[in-house]
């Protein structure tokens, strides 16, 4: 059998370190090789890291991105060929693919389609390609593609496989993380590699990136859609197949599809492509390989990986070590320490009770018996004299105004201030512990439990929360968090006797409103036909809407949901078009 090695190498690279990148994908060439890869694959945009954003308004930061791809193509052997994603510049500049052999570049791709939507924004930096491109390696024939390019039926895949005859499709991606995409996208590459009738070869980036998160799981799918290899979940890898290419010429020949399309190939149709043969020096000598399959990971699960990965790479990357976190014996709060102690290890987190005159004994407790559990260093900085020394300072301007929200939240934002002190003192990042649904209605409060650096739940919302801490005491085989923390009423404990649901519908139903009004875009008539009682939807909305400015001024988080506040959801704050009467 006619046997090709891909090597796919899902490296951790980080925004700008192009020195950084540069070494991880050497060092990836280089094992490569010696495992006996035929071709070895990088993400999109290996080398300047992905989005680059406007670091790519800089000329000087697109031309050392070009020395390190020379640099790169200095350690490529003639036994193999390096594909890497760079920026090349070329009048305008573009997202490219490099194509490497025996020290030199080769080839390169253009990427046709750019993604403007969503968390993207390709076309505010990129000129588009508009030619595809295959690598004919004697009788092999590889075809190259850049993420978005493989989404489209058409495009450069379909010309590839058709007018250049190429018998394996690379994509080079950098394809944001959110839940149930894995499926999503393994199903349309089965659907593109069924298709064309040619294995479809995609490499992914892994990491967090300020709130994008890169999940890996690269893959290649043979000619008839079936999964031959997927690589690790969040973690770096390099994932190594043997893919046989006679198997492809044997099915084309016996595919009528093809046989017609092939007639309606035109001049213009192949002007389209480049092909580029390579004098390609085959290594047959290879060690022996057994095509892995990583299993996929359940939703919780994934998420909760995502969140950690997010977590440690947000703070490792922008050079911090230690993370506080105010305690309140919550559930928020305890998943929150969870993560990060997952994220960056216990001796790298402090937890904070900051009492006040309305905490119960048995969250002062949970507080620290969380911390206990997770053998974390933990503080305990009441808040009941600095509370009672502004209400002293503020009565004469409040005279004998009764209690409500500015009380409240007085309270919060000293928990805000002692934090921020903590940070600026000992060089901790401060994680705030606010939930999806609580930003959504803007059950929060500015300069109080808004106040940090880093919010790992914001995309969260609080059903899944309590999901995700189940997950923790499961995956720890004990009792991480107190089981009291599940069962007791969520608070804020802010007033006596205080408990969410005051001002909140229950969560079950509160989440599933939330995520029709803010992912969906479903109108307020349209979520009461699935059986909302429409008062509550009303409210709801008026306080999604409302709460536009508070989200604003939050810091970044994870984005774990289809669709999340910030890029996704840009909605102007002042904003005249009303859906609801209040």
């Amino acid at each position: 059998m006619n046997k090709v090695r891909l090597a796919l190498v899902q490296i951790n690279s980080t925004v700008g370190d192009i020195e950084g990148n540069k070494r991880k994908i050497i060092d990836s060439i280089i094992e490569a090789s010696k495992l006996g890869a035929d071709i070895v694959v990088f993400p999109e945009l290996a080398i300047t890291g992905y989005p680059p954003e406007d670091l790519l308004f800089k000329t000087h930061f697109i031309e050392d991105n070009e020395k390190a791809l020379q640099e790169i193509a200095s350690f490529v052997p003639k036994s193999l060929v390096a594909v890497v994603g760079f920026v090349d510049k070329d009048g305008d500049i573009y997202n490219s693919a490099a194509v490497l052999n025996d020290g030199r570049l080769i080839a390169k791709y253009h990427k046709n389609y750019l993604p403007n939507y969503g968390v993207f924004d390709e076309m505010r930096y990129f000129q588009k390609g508009n030619k595809a491109l295959v690598i004919k390696m004697g009788d092999v024939r590889v075809g190259i593609t850049i993420c978005e390019d493989i989404w489209y039926p058409g495009g450069p895949a379909r010309a590839e496989a058709l007018y250049g005859d190429a018998h394996i499709l690379l994509n080079l991606s950098a394809s944001p993380y959110h839940m149930s995409k894995l499926k999503w996208r393994e199903d349309m590459l089965a659907v593109r590699a069924n298709d064309n009738i040619a294995v479809v070869a995609y490499v992914n980036l892994v990491g967090g990136q300020d709130e994008l998160i890169f999940d890996g799981a690269s893959l290649v799918v043979d000619e008839r859609g079936t999964v031959l290899a997927r690589g690790k979940q969040f973690e770096e890898d390099l994932l190594l197949v043997d893919v046989e290419i006679d198997n492809i010429d044997k099915l084309r020949l016996k595919d009528p599809r093809r046989r017609q399309d092939k007639l309606l190939i035109t001049k213009e149709n192949l002007e389209s492509i480049d092909i580029v043969e390579l004098p390609f020096e085959w290594n047959r000598e290879k060690p022996r390989n057994e095509n892995r399959i990583e299993p996929v990971l359940d939703e919780v699960a994934e998420v909760y990986n995502a969140l950690v990965i997010a977590t440690r790479d947000y703070i490792r990357k922008n050079g911090m070590k230690k993370a506080v976190i105010g305690l309140s014996g919550g559930i928020d709060s305890s998943l929150v320490a969870c993560i990060a102690v997952d994220a960056l290890g216990a001796e790298n987190v402090i937890g904070v009770s900051m009492p006040g005159p309305f905490s119960s004994e048995h969250s002062k407790e949970d507080a620290k018996l969380l911390a206990e559990n997770l053998r974390i260093q933990f503080l305990t900085i009441p808040i009941l004299e600095p509370y009672d020394a502004y209400l002293k300072i503020l009565n004469p301007v409040f005279e004998k105004l009764p209690f409500d929200t500015t009380e409240e939240n007085l309270q919060a934002r000293l928990r805000g201030v002692i934090l921020m002190a903590l940070s600026n003192k000992f060089g901790w990042i401060v994680l705030t512990t606010g939930n999806k649904s609580e930003s959504s209605t803007g059950y929060s409060t500015l300069y109080g439990d808004t106040a940090g650096g880093y919010a790992v739940i914001k995309d969260v919302y609080k059903t899944l929360v309590y999901k995700l801490s189940e997950y923790v005491n499961q995956k720890a085989g004990k009792e991480i968090i107190p089981r009291r923390v599940f069962i007791k009423p969520p608070s804020a404990e802010l007033r006596e006797n205080q408990t969410d649901q005051d001002k909140l519908p229950p969560y079950e139903i509160l989440d599933e409103i939330l995520k029709l009004y803010v992912e969906e875009d479903y109108s307020i008539e349209e979520i009461v036909e699935k059986g909302f009682d429409e008062s509550t939807v009303r409210n709801v909305a008026w306080m999604v809407n409302v709460n536009e400015y508070k989200r604003r001024q939050t810091p970044p988080g994870p984005k774990i949901t289809h669709r999340a506040f910030g890029k996704d959801r840009r909605l102007p704050i002042t904003n005249g078009y009303k859906e609801w009467k209040k």
